[in-house]
């Protein structure tokens, strides 16, 4: 095992509770430190007329990040550390295979649109995971991105991001 992994009373194999925490709160240091810099360029002092526009959010970078770090520190020395599995990873697996293929319809999208990247990722997910017949993945995965396009597009004219398909039809 290395050195983030641990396995609990059930002999569960995992990344441990105490790792991810410490990994979060560095994350959110980060988040912090780069609001407290976007802050401080645009100017987070106090003017003539008030406080400059930076002002809230740099304070508030500032305590995201010191709150980050009394995190960090608590979990790495104090003694109610978590402990044990964070997660399985028997059960990471399952939040991966929906979220790398999340990933891709994102990244789909911008290429070729949201409608048609909803029709492919519907139909395969139902697909890889439900294991659905093809007679029953086409009509979803073609009347969702419909249903979609209206209740946006027409009804609410809301435009949402478009591909070739729709450049071929007019949209």
């Amino acid at each position: 095992m290395s050195g983030g992994e641990h396995r609990d009373g059930s002999g569960a194999r995992g990344p441990a509770t105490k790792t991810i925490e410490m990994i979060v709160a560095a994350m959110i240091f980060i988040i912090g430190s780069v609001v407290v810099y976007d802050s401080y360029q645009i100017g987070s002092g106090w003017a003539e007329d008030g406080p400059q526009a930076g002002y809230f959010p740099f304070y508030i970078g500032l305590i995201i990040c010191i709150a980050s770090v009394w995190i960090f520190f608590q979990t790495a020395f104090g003694k109610l550390a978590g402990g044990g599995v964070f997660v399985s990873l028997r059960k990471l697996r399952l939040v991966l295979a929906v979220l790398f293929p999340a990933i891709g319809f994102v990244i789909a999208t911008y290429f070729i649109g949201l409608y048609v990247s909803a029709a492919v990722f519907i139909a395969a997910f139902m697909r890889w995971q439900g294991k659905f017949s093809i007679m029953r993945i086409l009509p979803v995965s073609l009347v969702v991105p419909v249903l979609l396009f209206l209740m946006f597009e027409v009804w609410f004219l809301v435009p949402l991001p478009k591909g070739p398909v729709e450049a071929l039809v007019g949209y």
